[in-house]
């Protein structure tokens, strides 16, 4: 079958077998005629499994130890189990803080946000979380490319400045211009590749896990 077809059959949008693919979860062979992706009954079974495993909220990490045989499925579930009673207590002190919100008449000004947050920062303290754990890792993983190419391209443009600054304060004894503007253009260049590929990084980072449990 094609990917087009598991993707109808199974209910797994194409983004997502592709990543399942990539995280080494899904390994389907190839048509040795044409190099395409060739996917099986065994294939459509894993990415039941998978699907299954995902929308109970299980980890992909979690899957694959499944997956190796390193823990059954109770083992998985036990695992799982330990987390979800945690998201629960969690869920349940954020209900908790709306309710007593819920009974407030002032306009968001006047709100004693201070106070709020007080009483907020002490639950966590006591392992409490009411942070959006998945978004705050995707930012996380944005954090250091863009950290090393500013880095970088710092770097490359003092280059460029130094060249250009030594040719205008001695120029009878700096190469001739041409040459200087060469050089100097290189760190330029190095930048903008750098640029490019930081773009296609942040491409790819935005290529993981469609949350489709939604759609099912």
């Amino acid at each position: 079958m094609k990917i087009n077809e598991v993707e109808a059959l199974v209910g797994i949008t194409k983004k997502n077998i592709r990543f399942y693919e990539e995280k080494g979860l899904l390994s389907p062979s190839r048509n040795s005629e044409n190099g395409y992706r060739d996917y099986g009954e065994s294939e459509v079974a894993v990415l039941r499994q998978i699907k299954l495993m995902r929308k109970l909220g299980v980890p992909i990490e979690e899957i694959r130890r499944m997956q190796e045989g390193k823990q059954t499925v109770g083992d998985g579930m036990r695992r799982h189990l330990v987390t979800l009673e945690r998201e629960r207590r969690n869920l349940e002190e954020s209900m908790r803080l709306c309710e007593l919100l819920k009974e407030r008449t002032e306009p968001l000004g006047e709100l004693d946000a201070a106070g709020v947050l007080a009483e907020m920062e002490k639950l966590e303290q006591a392992g409490a979380s009411f942070q959006n754990k998945q978004k705050q890792d995707v930012r996380i993983r944005y954090v250091a490319p863009i950290v090393v190419t500013a880095a970088l391209v710092a770097l490359m443009a003092a280059m460029t400045g130094v060249m250009l600054w030594g040719y205008l304060m001695d120029p009878e004894d700096a190469p001739p211009l041409a040459i200087t503007l060469v050089m100097a253009a290189m760190p330029l260049l190095v930048i903008a590749g750098m640029l490019y590929a930081l773009v296609q990084r942040i491409r790819e980072i935005g290529k993981g896990e469609i949350d489709d449990a939604k759609k099912y």
